[in-house]
């Protein structure tokens, strides 16, 4: 039995899932266990949860999962052969597996979810969005801080032109918890983050950079046209970058400035927007995260609360509990599974995607960024376009 050859409607039933890594060690699977199941409409019943066969195991039995497979080989060949087999895959691997992994499902003919960044490289990454694309899947990136309802509040208000103009952007991203060389201490999530093998060129800039580079293009509506990076390695022997300063250009001829860190002594996640305009400007904090900051031009900054009757659309339809209540990083990563889930309905229906969520799109962005980036602070703090793939170096005088 193949993909093709059975039934894969969706209609009256929660949606399966499984899962390529997440296991015992790591942080970020249990965050997408909860996320996927959390309203309700999906239910995770398989994984491929470690390249080491006892831990994956034991980390399945943990979650009292269906079925454990050995690698993430068996587990696409195996669900596609089933007539319950899983409707999509979580991708919580390093990031070397990204592709790969995804890969071997796309093929299958499973959904695939993602974590960020999407690939080793740009190139890569391109190979496996001409892959998403040419396919009838659905395929999100996991791009947390698009799910929060005063993020999606934020993004409507300059849509709907209440900041005018946009003139100047600030976003950072600031962590401490790289301070000091835990990769060489046992630390096996600093372990692999810092490996280029697996990792990737970039470090705070692969890992949270990204984050910010995609809040930023998400709220403004707007993309980063061009860049130039100061990047920096504080820990000795280190093998990637644990510091980055950004300046942008956006599409619109705005300027801006994008910091991340992962050596910031006292931060622990301390992601910030600021968005300036002609007619306001708006300011977000993910510590923060249900308020927002709304600041027109010529009278009293207002503060907007989530759940507020007077909120956008956006942003009550992304919020679950009642004003007062706070919502944080897990509500905000089920919004893009709620997102993602709906699409899978919609595809098994045969009905238009709606892609209010992170794409393969955004993911080829991030990757495009970390090249850029890199290749800017290698080159002595060089302008850099994000207007093509050829590496160009951009005229300083034009900047």
């Amino acid at each position: 039995m193949t993909r093709d050859s059975r039934d894969t409607s969706t209609v009256g039933r929660r949606l399966r899932g499984g899962i390529v890594g997440g296991g015992r060690g790591a942080f970020i699977g249990a965050v997408h266990r909860i996320a996927a199941e959390l309203d309700g409409q999906a239910l995770i019943v398989a994984g491929a949860m470690s390249s080491d066969p006892l831990t994956a195991e034991l980390s399945a039995q943990d979650w009292f999962l269906d079925r454990s497979y050995g690698s993430y080989q068996q587990m696409a060949l195996g669900e596609a052969s089933r007539p319950d087999g899983i409707d999509f895959v979580i991708v919580a691997t390093p990031n070397h597996l990204h592709v790969p992994v995804a890969k071997a499902f796309i093929e299958a003919g499973i959904h695939v979810i993602c974590e960020k960044p999407l690939a080793l490289t740009l190139a890569e990454g391109e190979v496996l969005a001409s892959l998403v694309n040419s396919s009838r899947l659905v395929f999100a990136l996991t791009h947390t801080y698009t799910g929060y309802p005063m993020v999606r509040e934020a993004r409507d208000r300059v849509a709907g032109g209440e900041v005018g103009g946009i003139r100047k952007v600030l976003v950072e991203y600031q962590q401490d918890w790289l301070m000091m060389p835990l990769e060489n201490n046992g630390n096996k999530q600093a372990e692999w983050r810092t490996d280029p093998a697996r990792a990737g060129i970039g470090g705070s800039l692969g890992d949270i950079g990204t984050h910010a580079a995609n809040l930023l293009e998400f709220v403004s509506g707007l993309q980063i046209d061009s860049l130039c990076a100061d990047l920096s390695t504080w820990v000795a022997g280190r093998r990637l970058d644990d510091d980055a300063n950004v300046l942008v250009r956006l599409s619109n001829g705005a300027k801006g400035v994008l910091v991340c860190s992962q050596i910031a002594c006292g931060e622990a996640n301390n992601l910030n927007l600021r968005i300036y305009g002609t007619e306001g400007g708006l300011e977000w904090r993910q510590e923060e995260p249900n308020t927002l900051l709304f600041k027109p031009a010529g009278a009293p900054a207002r503060i907007l609360r989530a759940g507020g009757g007077y909120l956008s659309d956006a942003s009550r339809s992304v919020t679950r509990i009642p004003s007062g209540h706070p919502e944080g990083y897990l509500e905000a990563f089920a919004t893009l599974y709620r997102g993602f889930i709906a699409d899978i309905r919609r595809s098994a229906a045969g009905e238009s995607l709606v892609r209010d969520y992170p794409t393969i799109e955004d993911g080829v962005r991030g990757l495009r960024f970390i090249e850029k980036a890199v290749a800017s602070s290698s080159l002595g703090t060089k302008w850099m376009t994000m207007r093509d793939g050829s590496g160009s170096i951009c005229d300083r005088e034009n900047h």
